[in-house]
């Protein structure tokens, strides 16, 4: 079984810390790996995810809410769930709820959410747990005004699940990346599930 030996922090910023993993591998050997991870993250394989992603669902419209922001690793604008970062001592319902609102402006009731999970883990041990919402569209005959923070530049869009795929297509075309979790998203709705 493999495990990890020792990590050693090359560098750490405000957000991201690149570390060096020395693990041993199921043969015994030795071996290194690099890692980017969330200084705010919990230890590496802990339960407390360092983000929330989340899916939210207008009714009775059948719409989600989306968001469009530039994102500088990628080099390009990305369309994306809301989603943010765990504060110290936030769980992932009050996590939702603040990130959804001051992305979006939008309230909704928090249904559930699940385990924390990794989605590039070749790259990262950041694990982020995905909170499911649901907002009443009769209070929001008017798109809501966002409150992001000064740093931020996020563009909302109310997107009816029906025309996810050509949104999407429409997105891409104008040179915005797409986030895998919402390619997922919609690779599972075109299968039925």
């Amino acid at each position: 079984m493999s495990i990890i030996r020792n990590e050693t922090d090359m560098h750490c910023g405000k957000f991201i810390a690149l570390r060096k993993l020395e693990y041993v591998d199921r043969r015994g050997i030795v071996r290194s790996w690099e890692s980017a991870d969330r200084v705010n993250g919990s230890p590496r394989g802990g339960r407390q995810p360092s983000a929330v992603l989340i899916i939210a669902r207008i009714v009775p419209d059948d719409e989600i809410v989306l968001v469009k922001q530039f994102r500088p690793p990628a080099g390009k604008y990305m369309i994306e769930f809301p989603a943010g970062l765990v504060d110290p001592g936030e769980d992932i319902e009050t996590t939702a709820h603040r990130e959804l609102y001051e992305e979006t402006g939008y309230q909704g009731k928090f249904l559930f959410s699940t385990a924390p999970g990794y989605s590039s883990p070749g790259l990262t041990g950041e694990a982020v747990a995905l909170g499911v919402m649901e907002i009443d569209g009769g209070k929001y005959p008017v798109a809501p005004e966002n409150h992001q923070e000064e740093c931020e530049d996020i563009e909302v869009f109310r997107v009816a699940v029906g025309k996810l795929a050509e949104f999407i297509a429409e997105q891409e075309a104008a040179g915005c990346g797409v986030d895998s979790k919402l390619h997922t998203y919609l690779a599972m709705k075109q299968l039925g599930f």
